[in-house]
């Protein structure tokens, strides 16, 4: 008898799965009396934290009544759906957590799904029961229709559920009977999970994730399959391309708590690090020396989107960033390989510029936004959708998204929706509330969010998640307007701006650096505009009223690393550093770009 539960924890984004599991280890009694109360504990990133989403998987367990509960923390986002496929491998049972509101995402589909077909037993929590207009009996229908449309099994269909407030620390059977923690939900979790099946035989492990240490190199996580893995046993690795290399176990970690144990020796179904396995990849797998046999390795789903990644050769190169040559940058990129399944990195003509393929913008956006932390400099080039020819037609990948929002502003939305070819499917009113359903291509998406929150005033809820490849859409009308180019290098002054300001919006304020072909606002027309914004104002001897009157300016608008990726044009890139984000024509010189445009 093993008393070990395995469970992932998968919820949308924003739903409380950080807050459920910072309560469980409470519960499991990991921190000392009067010590702080964890709070996103397993947020341990800091973009994590800022953005307030899971971007890694990571493991903790805890006791509770002589059982040992492995817990699988999975990203909410479609976009970290590597990470999410290779993690379920590990669990034998899953937590569905759904907020009492709004019902279960687009993005919770996609992870559940994933958790169906592998056959995890789910336990259903609906979660924030403690907010004003929550409807707990309507979701928990919606999550069974939910799960009758992912072809779920009689066993799964019959699933228990647990309503409360992780934020409030309690769970109960009855979402109208609260109580004072969550001891209802750990008992529903070593009643209704399954214990792992202990095989004997020659030992097996898949490597579903893996870990880094300063001192003992890249350590291999993974359930074990069959038979123990041992301290010092001889191992053959089984790769991917079916070739076997032999290595030795060094170490043997179990997770224990917050951190590892040492341990001799590992049994079927716990999860466990190893330590000193050389050359392995993520969907290998570790098996018996004598009888050495491969599990099946990880499927992934492919990339949809792809951006030309480049080093910084704007003027302004190097004042900011560590790592600014070529070499540093495709090093990098190697190593973010290592443990992004869902990334695909190619070269191309050019010795200092590659295409990297991801799962959308916000997956991309994530790991140029973590480079630039670490001291890169780098440009980026327009985020472009993968097509491919099938059966001789050109085709593109298409989403479905679902939009919830007041009802005064949808028409607005559908309009704005269907000018980028998108098709609605489904349009239904509750609570003056509106959510809409359609089927768009991939590019009508890229720039989408921010135009939807500015028409809604900032209520849109927007979700999507990668449908299927459907034939070529037609174009899609992007940004119309043109940008404002800087003319010349050196700093902005307020007189010059002031003066330009019926030209357009501006994204840089007085005494800001720029250099010539940097994008420095948005024209009000279609076509670009080259400017002089470091004109300072001629001093005379001669004074006239009201000639030296304040300059009131409109703010700058300032973009985050998405909105920027989204908003440039094919003939642009964003230029990041450690520093600054800025926007600039690839080809700086006016009269180098005339020539080119003919």
């Amino acid at each position: 008898m093993q008393n070990i539960r395995n469970i992932a924890i998968i919820a949308h984004v924003d739903h409380g799965k950080t807050t459920l599991v910072d309560k469980m280890l409470l519960a499991g009694k990991l921190f000392r009396e009067g010590q702080a109360e964890p709070d996103q504990f397993l947020d341990s990133n800091d973009l994590e934290r800022e953005r307030g989403i899971t971007i890694l998987s990571k493991n903790v367990s805890i006791n509770y009544k002589g059982y040992k509960i492995n817990i699988i923390d999975t990203p909410g986002h479609a976009d970290f759906g590597g990470e999410v496929e290779r993690v379920l491998n590990m669990a034998d049972g899953c937590l569905l957590l759904v907020d009492a509101f709004e019902g279960p995402m687009p993005q919770t589909r996609f992870v559940l799904q994933k958790a169906i077909q592998i056959g995890l037993k789910p336990i259903v929590v609906i979660n924030k029961v403690d907010k004003p207009n929550c409807r707990p009996s309507e979701v928990q229908e919606m999550v069974f229709d939910l799960m009758f449309s992912l072809d779920a099994t009689e066993e799964q269909l019959d699933f228990p559920t647990i309503y409360g407030s992780a934020k409030q620390g309690w769970m109960s059977d009855d979402w109208q009977k609260p109580t004072t923690d969550i001891t209802a939900l750990l008992d529903a979790i070593i009643q209704y999970i399954p214990e792992p099946q202990t095989l004997e035989g020659p030992s097996q492990m898949l490597i579903t994730s893996l870990d880094y240490s300063k001192y003992v190199g890249r350590i291999a996580v993974g359930r074990v399959h069959r038979g123990e893995l041992r301290e010092g046993q001889d191992i053959v690795l089984c790769k991917r391309d079916g070739s076997q290399v032999k290595s030795r176990i060094k170490e043997i970690d179990v997770f224990e708590g917050l951190g590892r144990t040492k341990v001799r020796s590992v049994q079927s179904g716990d999860i466990c690090a190893v330590v000193g396995i050389e050359g392995f990849e993520i969907g290998e797998t570790i098996a018996d020396a004598q009888e050495p046999e491969a599990l099946p390795t990880i499927a992934i789903d492919e990339p949809t989107m792809s951006m030309l990644f480049t080093i910084n050769n704007s003027p302004f190169f190097g004042k900011d960033g560590k790592f600014v040559t070529s070499r540093h940058i495709y090093e990098r990129l190697q190593r973010e390989l290592d443990k992004n399944l869902a990334l695909r990195v190619r070269p191309t003509d050019s010795a200092d510029s590659w295409l990297v393929y991801g799962r959308g913008v916000l997956h991309l956006s994530v790991l140029i936004e973590t480079m630039r932390r670490e001291g890169y400099e780098l440009q980026v080039g327009q985020p472009q959708v993968i097509i491919k020819e099938i059966d001789g037609v050109k085709c593109e990948p298409v989403e479905q998204l679902t939009i919830n929002l007041p009802e005064e502003c949808s028409s607005r939305i559908i309009d704005m929706v269907t000018k980028r070819k998108g098709e609605m499917t489904m349009m239904e009113s509750k609570n003056g509330r509106m959510h809409l359903e359609f089927t768009i291509p991939s590019r009508g998406i890229i720039g989408l969010n921010n135009a939807a929150l500015t028409a809604s005033a900032g209520e849109a809820i927007i979700a999507h998640r990668f449908l299927e490849y459907q034939p070529w859409k037609g174009d899609i009308e992007r940004r119309t307007n043109g940008s404002i180019i800087a003319m010349e290098t050196g700093t902005a002054y307020a007189y010059a701006l002031n003066n330009l300001q019926s030209r357009g919006r501006f994204f840089i304020a007085p005494g800001d650096e720029v250099y010539a072909g940097q994008v420095v606002g948005e024209h009000t027309k279609e076509n670009d505009l080259v400017v002089n914004v470091t004109k300072s104002k001629k001093l005379t001897n001669m004074r006239a009223s009201g000639s030296d009157e304040k300059v009131s300016l409109a703010p700058p608008v300032v973009f985050s690393l998405e909105d920027a990726l989204e908003y440039i044009k094919n003939d642009e890139y964003v230029e990041v550093t450690p520093n600054y984000m800025r926007m600039r024509k690839i080809i700086l010189d006016e009269t180098e770009r005339k020539r080119a445009s003919r």
